[in-house]
């Protein structure tokens, strides 16, 4: 029984030697663990711009895709594609010679009624001598009463037929401002400045009217652009009218362009519930393009001092619940906290709580970090 015990104590002694050569290999191989290489930053306050994020198209606020007004042959094509015209430079000319035609007719028509005017108005003269002459022979009892009724039915008569040569006066005249108005619609202008996209017209091309035709030219004007987007129902009471605009395009990387809101829809719509905005842009010089697709922020406000850090520094961020944790660094050791962010402004995240001003923080390097790794600074 005594060798037993004796035998047993001795186990005992031995695997408690083994669990202190364990504790003691473990905490020799973490003080062995070499620093890790980590890029730091202090924890400063800003200005916070908040804003909506928003992505969406950019299209020419004016364009005017042009049809002929009347049908027929086109004789002459002006222009070519991507040449830039004033409003109401010509395009190209239909043929329009029987109307060329109409309008001579029209114009001899109104000389003829004109002549007949003035034969019509020789006559009623000649009628009106007539009656004052009658007259005076019945004063002196030289005429019948018929002659002198007779006298005065001619001048009435003379005085209808001049109205009635009035009329046909301008009914010529109607006819030829009709057939030159149509002569007119064979002349193709511009009907806004811009720069020509489209042109789907050749000399020989039978043209339709505006009814049934497609467009044979297209005028855009990108000096001035609207850019639509559609704002989340959560966040359209953040927005006003007249609010900046600053968005990006790939295009043309590394520029911001900036524009302002002018229209909000009043009615949300039932699909996404979302609302539909419209910024305008000025374009000048046309550098973006009709049909860009742009990603950017509608600025609703700014706050002073307040604390913001890169999101490239947070980790497990979850940005609907606001959480977020971060390697603060104490003296040389790096510990893991969570705190609470807030609003994003760009690359920079609000804290609003778990950080203070001042304080150091992992800001590149962090992902190979665990709660009390050793660090050291590198410079970038």
């Amino acid at each position: 029984m005594k060798k037993l015990m004796v035998i047993l104590a001795a186990c005992s002694l031995l695997a408690g030697a083994n669990g202190c050569t364990k504790k003691e290999g473990a905490a020799a191989q973490a003080a062995a663990k070499p620093p890790v290489a980590v890029e730091v930053a202090a924890a400063a306050t800003a200005d916070l711009v908040e804003g909506v994020e928003v992505t969406g198209s950019l299209e020419p606020k004016f364009w005017a895709d042009v049809k002929t007004q009347i049908p027929g042959l086109i004789k002459q094509v002006y222009v070519s594609e991507w040449i830039r015209v004033r409003k109401g430079t010509p395009l190209a000319r239909i043929d329009v010679a029987e109307t060329e035609a109409q309008v001579k007719r029209a114009e001899a028509a109104i000389e003829t009624a004109r002549a007949n005017l003035a034969q019509t108005q020789v006559t009623a003269t000649r009628a009106e001598r007539e009656l004052a002459r009658s007259l005076k022979l019945k004063e002196a009892g030289l005429a019948t009463p018929q002659s002198v009724d007779d006298a005065r039915s001619e001048t009435a008569a003379a005085t209808a037929r001049i109205e009635a040569a009035r009329a046909q006066i301008r009914v010529a005249e109607e006819e030829l401002r009709q057939a030159k108005a149509r002569q007119a619609k064979g002349m193709i202008h511009a009907p806004i400045s811009g720069v020509v996209a489209l042109r789907d017209v050749n000399v020989g091309d039978l043209a339709s009217d505006a009814a049934a035709a497609k467009p044979i030219f297209r005028i855009v004007d990108n000096r001035l652009l609207n850019l639509t987007v559609n704002v989340p129902s959560a966040e359209m009471a953040k927005l006003k009218i007249g609010q900046k605009l600053l968005f990006t395009t790939d295009a043309m990387p590394g520029k911001t362009f900036q524009g302002r809101v002018m229209f909000i829809n009043p009615e949300v719509q039932a699909a996404d519930r979302s609302l539909k905005v419209v910024a305008e842009v000025a374009n000048e010089p046309e550098v973006l393009k009709g049909g860009l697709f742009a990603k950017g922020r509608i600025i609703s406000g700014t706050r002073k001092d307040i604390l913001q850090i890169p999101r490239k520094a947070l980790s497990a961020w979850d940005t609907a619940a606001g959480k977020a944790s971060v390697f603060v660094v104490e003296g040389e050791t790096a510990r893991l906290r969570s705190i609470t962010t807030g609003a994003v402004s760009g690359e920079l995240v609000e804290i609003s709580s778990g950080m203070r001003a001042g304080e150091t923080y992992v800001a590149r390097g962090g992902f190979n970090l665990k709660d009390g790794d050793r660090v050291f600074e590198v410079i970038p």
